[in-house]
């Protein structure tokens, strides 16, 4: 299986409010997105968590 599922953490609050999947062959780096925060309520930085 080439796909797996990945997490996405807020970088400001840490928290974890996005799950996604991404696949291992095209990206062998770790996802970082522009998404909105409920926590925080604003567009921040996520990045991929485990």
């Amino acid at each position: 299986m080439n796909r797996v599922i990945v997490t996405l953490e807020c970088k400001e609050c840490k928290n974890r409010n996005y799950t996604t999947t991404r696949n291992k062959r095209k990206h062998s780096d770790k996802y970082k997105m522009k998404k909105y925060c409920r926590f925080c309520q604003r567009h921040t930085d996520h990045k991929e968590s485990k």
